[in-house]
C-alpha cells in the first residue's frame, strides 16, 4: 500500500469519492506486472477528469472530450468503479455507466445506458435544509442499489438486477463488447422458487428484506452472490440453483461485497513510481492510499 500525495493540500476532499483504479502492461499489451497505474475521478458530471497518473507523480485535472451519445442527466455514483477494457467505468444504477480512458491525453467521455426497461426517472430535488426528504430519497436510492449491480465477469462487462417483489425475478446481462451500447439478456431466473428450493424460503408477509445482490463472480459469469436475510447465498443462474451459502459474519458492516481476483505475481512485484526505487511513503491512512 502506497501513499499518493494529498490533492489541492487537503486530504478531506477524498473523505468520500468515487475515485477508480487503473494499471497497464507493456503499454496496454501485456498482462504481467503493471508499469503504469492511474487513479481517477469523474468530477462536475464530467466537465472534468481529475487524475494521478503514476509516471507523472502528481494530480491534475484534464478536460475531456464528451462523445455520442452524451449524457442525458448528470450521474449519481452509487456503486464502486469498475475497471474493464482499458477504461474506469462510474457507474449510476438508476441511468447507466459513464467510462473513461485515464492515460488518454484527452480522455474521451463514452455513456451506456441500462437495458431497456431499466432505466429509472430522475431522483425529485429535494431541499437539502429538509433532513427528512435527504432521508427519504437516500433510502430511495439505497433500495434500488441493493437490487442491482454493474461488474466484470468472464472478461465481459455484465449487469445484474431483482425485481422488487413477486417471483423476484433476476435479469443478468453482458455489453456486445467494451465499446458496445448494446445489452443482451443472458439468464431470468424467478428466485423465490430457487431460494426456496435451495432452502431459503421468502414468505410473503415477512419482514424480511427482498433478496439483494452482492456481487458477480468475476470468474462465472453464471454465478451471482446473493444477500439473503442475515446469508450471502450463491446462485447459479443458468441451472437456477442455489450452489452455495455462508452467514455474514458482521451484518451491520454490511455494505457491498467487491470482487477480487489475485494474480500469482502480486506477491514479488512493486507498485510503479516516478524515479523511485522502493516506492512512495508508506502510510496506515485509508482515506488516501491504493
Amino acid at each position: 500500500m502506497l501513499r499518493l500525495p494529498d490533492f489541492g493540500g487537503s486530504r478531506r476532499i477524498f473523505a468520500l469519492h468515487s475515485m477508480g483504479l487503473l494499471t497497464q502492461a507493456d503499454g496496454g499489451l501485456g498482462c504481467g506486472p503493471p508499469d503504469r497505474f492511474a487513479v481517477a475521478e469523474f468530477v462536475l458530471n464530467g466537465a472534468a477528469i481529475v487524475r494521478f497518473l503514476s509516471e507523472e507523480g502528481k494530480w491534475n485535472a484534464v478536460r475531456p472530450v464528451h462523445g455520442n451519445p452524451s449524457l442525458p442527466r448528470p450521474i449519481e455514483m452509487n456503486q464502486e468503479t469498475v475497471a474493464f477494457g482499458g477504461r474506469l467505468w462510474w457507474v449510476d444504477l438508476t441511468l447507466g455507466a459513464v467510462s473513461v480512458d485515464p492515460f488518454a491525453d484527452q480522455p474521451e467521455i463514452r455513456f451506456v445506458e441500462l437495458p431497456s426497461g431499466s432505466v429509472l426517472p430522475a431522483p425529485a430535488r429535494v431541499d437539502e435544509a429538509d433532513p427528512c426528504k435527504v432521508e427519504e430519497r437516500g433510502l430511495l436510492i439505497m433500495e434500488v442499489t441493493n437490487r442491482r449491480r454493474i461488474g466484470v465477469s468472464e472478461g465481459r462487462l455484465r449487469y445484474a438486477e431483482v425485481t422488487p417483489g413477486g417471483p423476484f425475478l433476476l435479469s443478468s446481462y453482458a455489453l456486445d463488447d467494451d465499446e458496445g451500447t448494446v445489452w443482451k439478456l443472458e439468464h431470468q431466473v424467478a428466485l423465490r422458487q430457487v431460494l426456496a428450493d435451495g432452502g431459503y424460503p421468502w414468505q410473503e408477509n415477512s419482514t424480511q428484506a427482498a433478496p439483494q445482490i452482492a456481487v458477480l463472480d468475476p470468474l462465472n459469469a453464471n454465478v451471482i452472490y446473493l444477500k439473503v436475510g442475515e446469508h450471502i447465498v450463491v446462485v447459479d443462474v443458468n441451472n437456477g440453483k442455489v450452489i452455495g451459502a455462508s452467514p455474514l459474519e458482521e451484518e451491520y458492516l454490511y455494505l457491498s461485497l467487491v470482487p477480487c481476483v489475485l494474480p500469482p505475481w502480486l506477491g514479488s512485484s512493486r507498485i510503479p513510481t516516478p524515479g523511485k526505487s522502493n516506492g512512495m511513503e508508506a502510510t496506515d491512512d485509508p482515506v488516501s492510499c491504493i
